[in-house]
């Protein structure tokens, strides 16, 4: 290391003041490891080397080690979301994050993608035991999985505050209209719901569903393929009354193209 180098590395374990935080921003490796020895270095010094993106693992890995920064919650926050931080480190802070922390880093798009999902997972292991206002506050600004949990629930406050989260996606809404045992309001609140009640899929989850209302089944027929008809048809287990306006609705359908070819037939001849 030529000789500037190690004076300013001899510098960085004694700064104080002005001259520790302008050393906050160096690029040295090797200076950087040497002002986290610093006795003066505080933890608003190291939350602010820890907005850089561009730190070396080893400096990440070294404030991790570290017993009195690691239980800092701020420290651990900027731990679990650095893109850097190596794995094992991250993993250890986000499970020992706060719950709205975790929500932080869950929506945060530059942290790691498996760690967004960690944070996702340790949150659903908490969800149960959560205050109703806490459940409340997720499912109108919690990631997807978190409030489609919190919507199978059925707290009628929640599926409120849950339906239109913008963060819910299709696929929670079906997995919770394939999940045993929703409450049937969860179900109607779907069936009724302006942004959801008009995708495809979810339409013939609801067709399927046991619980869908009766009005909303028959608003959603006509807009079904053919085929998905046929194969909702041949399910086992059907609602009577599902049974009948389904068949009703493949002899329209059959009615129809009936009508159809004789149309065809007829200006063909003509």
């Amino acid at each position: 290391m030529p000789p500037d180098s190690e004076r300013r590395v001899e510098l960085a374990r004694s700064a104080s003041g002005e001259a520790l935080k302008s050393l906050i921003h160096e690029a040295s490796e090797d200076l950087l490891l040497a002002l986290l020895e610093n006795p003066n270095l505080e933890e608003p010094h190291l939350a602010l080397l820890l907005e850089r993106l561009d730190l070396p693992a080893s400096v990440l890995s070294a404030v991790a080690g570290e017993g009195k920064w690691s239980s800092s919650e701020a420290i651990r926050l900027r731990l679990a979301r650095h893109p850097r931080t190596p794995k094992r480190f991250a993993l250890a802070a986000v499970r020992r994050l706060f719950l709205f922390d975790l929500v932080r880093v869950s929506l945060l798009p530059s942290a790691p993608a498996d760690i967004r999902r960690i944070a996702e997972e340790v949150i659903l292991t908490r969800v149960p035991r959560l205050a109703i206002g806490e459940k409340l506050t997720l499912a109108r600004r919690g990631p997807s999985r978190v409030a489609g949990a919190i919507l199978a629930e059925g707290h009628s406050q929640a599926i409120k505050l849950a339906l239109p989260n913008p963060f819910l996606t299709e696929s929670q809404i079906l997995k919770v209209l394939a999940k045993p045992g929703v409450p049937e309001r969860v179900i109607v609140a779907i069936a009724c719901h302006p942004k959801w009640s008009c995708q495809y899929n979810v339409r013939v989850a609801l067709v399927r569903h046991p619980h869908a209302p009766a009005a909303a089944i028959q608003a959603f027929l006509p807009q079904l393929t053919l085929g998905d008809l046929k194969q909702i048809a041949r399910l086992e287990g059907l609602a009577p009354h599902l049974k009948r306006v389904l068949k009703d609705e493949l002899a329209r359908r059959a009615s129809d193209r009936e009508a159809a070819a004789e149309g065809s037939a007829s200006r063909r001849t003509g």
